[in-house]
């Protein structure tokens, strides 16, 4: 059976993040909408103070509006795509259909792959500045005690090329990594840590 809600991370997380987020902006909508019918039906007029609650009302649902605009626009990872590179991730940690937010710049990654400290990451998006995307990415994990190696690719054959590698030396990339645990997850090992500290950076 479908999940109904895809975690973020997961293949097919964009897809279920909008039909989420449009179904929380219809709901927040139609709860005012609702409120002033009923406020008009028993007052005969639409002067009362049931009015002024409905229009405050609405303003959840414009929060929830801008955060569907923004999900809009973004595609999941096409199935052949996700397919393929599962050809080529043997061991390695795996993050999918990341909007990574910066305070400048939002970047679609559709994969980013993780072995010890070594992040690699596919974005195709035409606008997209890679240069800018690694700076920013390398900033917070270092932030969070995470020194770093991060290269984000834009073409997925050389990105399946690259997990073949990382796979495959992936022993002496997790021998030796140095980086200060998270207190708050003491289980997780610096892959996840890094991978959840993407996940915060995206919508």
């Amino acid at each position: 059976m479908a999940r109904l809600i895809t975690p973020k991370g997961d293949k097919g997380y964009i897809k279920s993040e909008k039909r989420r987020r449009l179904l929380t902006f219809l709901a927040l909508l139609a709860l005012p909408i609702t409120v002033f019918i009923i406020g008009i039906i028993v007052n005969g007029t639409r002067a009362t103070i049931i009015t002024v609650l409905a229009v405050v009302g609405v303003l959840p649902a414009c929060k929830a509006a801008v955060g569907l605009i923004m999900m809009m626009p973004r595609q999941s990872l096409a199935d052949a795509d996700y397919e393929e590179i599962q050809k080529h991730v043997g061991s390695l940690t795996m993050g999918y259909e990341l909007y990574m937010t910066a305070y400048e710049k939002n970047t679609m990654v559709d994969a980013v792959a993780i072995a010890g400290n070594t992040v690699v990451g596919l974005a195709r998006e035409p606008k997209a500045d890679i240069r800018y995307l690694e700076k920013h990415i390398t900033g917070i994990l270092r932030q969070n005690g995470i020194p770093s190696h991060v290269n984000i690719l834009t073409d997925l054959n050389k990105f399946n090329e690259r997990l073949d590698s990382m796979d495959l030396h992936r022993a002496s990339l997790r021998e030796g990594v140095r980086y200060t645990p998270d207190e708050r997850y003491p289980d997780l090992d610096v892959e996840d840590l890094i991978l959840n500290l993407l996940l915060a950076i995206s919508l």
